[in-house]
C-alpha cells in the first residue's frame, strides 16, 4: 500500500483486513504508527494544525482553535478494534 499523506490513504488503511489483532507486538507498533501517520496527514493538510509534545512526552496534534488530539491513542484504538476509523477521525478534525 502506498501512503501519500492524503485523506484517501487513511481510507485505504481503514480497508485493511486486521490480521494483526492476534499479535500483541504487531498491534502495539501498528497502533502507534497509525496514530502518528494520522497526525502527519492532519498537520500536512489542515491549516493551522501542528505537532505539540505534552508534558508527559506524548505527541498530540493541536489545531488552530487550540483543540488537541491524542492521535497515538486514536491509532491504538483503531488497531485494536477498527473504531473509530482513521478517515472518520480525519474528517472530524478537518471540518471547518
Amino acid at each position: 500500500m502506498r501512503l501519500d499523506d492524503s485523506a484517501a490513504s487513511l481510507e485505504a488503511l481503514d480497508q485493511l483486513v486486521p490480521r494483526w489483532r492476534d499479535d500483541e507486538e504487531s498491534l502495539s507498533w501498528l497502533g502507534n504508527d497509525a496514530g502518528l501517520y494520522l497526525g502527519t496527514v492532519i498537520v500536512r493538510t489542515v491549516p493551522g494544525a501542528a505537532w505539540r509534545i505534552r508534558s508527559d512526552g506524548q505527541p498530540v496534534v493541536r489545531l488552530a482553535s487550540g483543540r488537541e488530539f491524542d492521535v497515538v491513542a486514536s491509532g491504538h484504538e483503531w488497531a485494536a478494534s477498527g473504531v473509530p476509523e482513521l478517515s472518520q477521525l480525519y474528517a472530524e478534525v478537518a471540518e471547518p
